[in-house]
């Protein structure tokens, strides 16, 4: 009999952590290849994670609502056979950043050997987790080096057949000599802090520096109590800072913010709720993406001839071609005034300080679904005419909101369209979608009077409310681009104009 490890996948386009969203099996199932054992959650999707061997389970790697690191132990799975990685041919002890995945119990005797106990180890105090703020489409590096030491105190439990033996606690791993994992946005604010990352000792995932872990280091600086009291220390303030931020009624260490429960009152009817899930992922991107200085211009729209052209269409082609919609026009404007500013429809790698245009226009739908808000994406729009891109804008948005989108209708945009409906106020401040450089906001459309060749008329106006990375696009090419696509919408027919 031999252990099988299956460790969290790379998913592509340079996902570094994924957070494990629910479990499907648990220790002690017999399970079969192909059988799905996990539903993990990335920036783009959720992704279900199936078995490639059959055997018994024999641990799991974390709980679920928890983020790993991509190569962290996921499950740990006794076979009949010597496949796949097999801890131990390699009797070797778990790493640090394994330990910090690691269930309870382990699946190594004292000599390194695999055992085939059944007994399951209590379960571990978890401190709650605190992820790093990774944006939307950003793609941190694969993570390295060593993490914080484990929460349990380094002692795991073993088996020896089938009786369970105390393992020595694991030691705290020594600083990692190579470059700091961080996400671009914590490497910016170390820089604004001015703290070399290399002096701090991160919480995160795979040793990962979390912005509480800047803050901390720059409040102890601050105070002349940096110390060298070693990694435990480290990963306990950290452990510190996250509960109490879960905790009402309590403040952070080194806070200087107001209490989460008024004075005078016992904390009745107050609800401490943890992000999770998507919530979280949209908290990470929001953050992340304000850190971005942000340009925002709002020019107001007739659509009075648009919305005219579009019921006269809609009554004539909609049973053959589909229902037209404001939003396609929209989205064919926008693809439309590309053309004329190519540099909108780019993304930048403020790490590399790169600039990547595209010629394909993948245009990003930000939909409101229960679950939250997500951003399924229409390709080529540029190569679509207004029909198909209205049927693909719903195909996408249906999708997002059942919860069936693939990760490839959820990745890859390159600009992106936001909008609130009729419900889309006068004004809005659109927050970029990282690392795309342009965001184009719909407000509602309101009839009131408007002056014509000295005539007041009733007409059909519309703001359009948009943001860009200040880093990249200067005021006036977003005015000019912002102005041909309200040209475009004032002269409708030439969006049916190849």
């Amino acid at each position: 009999m031999s252990v099988h490890i299956i460790k969290v996948p790379d998913l592509g386009e340079g996902i570094a952590e994924v957070e494990l969203v629910a479990w499907h099996v648990a220790p002690g199932d017999e399970i079969v290849e192909d059988q799905p054992l996990a539903d993990v959650m990335t920036d783009k999707a959720n992704v279900e994670i199936p078995s490639p061997v059959a055997g018994r389970v024999v641990s799991l790697g974390s709980e679920p609502g928890q983020v790993m690191a991509v190569g962290a132990d996921l499950i740990h799975i006794e076979t009949g056979e010597a496949s796949g990685e097999i801890l131990a041919s390699a009797g070797e002890p778990v790493s640090a950043r394994a330990a910090v995945q690691a269930p309870a119990e382990s699946p190594l005797d004292s000599r390194g050997h695999a055992t085939v106990g059944t007994e399951q180890a209590p379960q571990a105090l978890q401190t709650p987790d605190v992820p790093d703020m990774p944006h939307a489409a950003e793609a941190p590096g694969a993570a390295e080096g060593n993490g914080p030491a484990r929460q349990d105190g380094g002692l795991a439990r073993s088996s020896v057949h089938g009786k369970p033996v105390p393992a020595q606690p694991v030691p705290p791993q020594p600083p990692s000599q190579g470059p700091s994992l961080a996400s671009p946005a914590v490497r910016r604010h170390a820089r604004e802090l001015g703290i070399d990352l290399s002096a701090v000792r991160g919480t995160g995932p795979g040793g990962r520096v979390l912005h509480p872990d800047l803050d901390a280091f720059a409040a102890r600086s601050a105070m002349g109590q940096e110390t060298t009291g070693g990694l435990a220390a480290q990963v306990r303030s950290g452990a510190e800072q996250a509960i109490a931020a879960t905790m009402p009624g309590r403040a952070r260490p080194g806070s200087t913010r107001p209490e989460a429960v008024p004075p005078g009152e016992d904390g009745a009817g107050v609800q401490a709720i943890p992000l999770t899930g998507l919530r979280r992922r949209i908290a990470q991107r929001m953050q992340d993406s304000l850190r971005v200085p942000h340009f925002t211009y709002v020019e107001e729209v007739d659509v009075t001839d648009a919305e005219r052209l579009r019921v006269e269409v809609n009554e004539r082609f909609a049973a053959e071609r589909g229902h037209l919609t404001l939003l396609a026009l929209l989205v064919r404007a926008v693809a439309v005034a590309i053309r004329e500013f190519p540099r909108m429809n780019a993304r930048f790698d403020d790490e590399a300080g790169v600039v990547t245009q595209f010629a394909a226009v993948h245009m990003g739908v930000a939909t409101h679904t229960p679950a939250g808000l997500v951003v399924p994406v229409v390709r080529d729009i540029q190569a679509k005419g207004v029909w198909s891109a209205a049927a693909e804008i719903a195909a996408v948005a249906d999708a997002a909101r059942q919860g069936k989108a693939t990760r490839e209708q959820l990745s890859g945009s390159t600009i992106t369209i936001t909008s609130l409906g009729a419900l889309g106020g006068i004004m809005s401040t659109p927050v970029i979608n990282l690392p795309e450089v342009a965001i184009i906001g719909v407000n509602r459309i309101v009839e009131r009077p408007v002056f014509r060749d000295g005539v007041v008329v009733p007409r059909k106006m519309m703001n359009l409310s948009s943001s860009f990375d200040h880093r990249v696009i200067d005021g006036m090419p977003a005015a000019r681009f912002v102005q041909e696509i309200r040209r475009l919408l004032e002269s409708p027919a030439l969006l049916f104009i190849d």
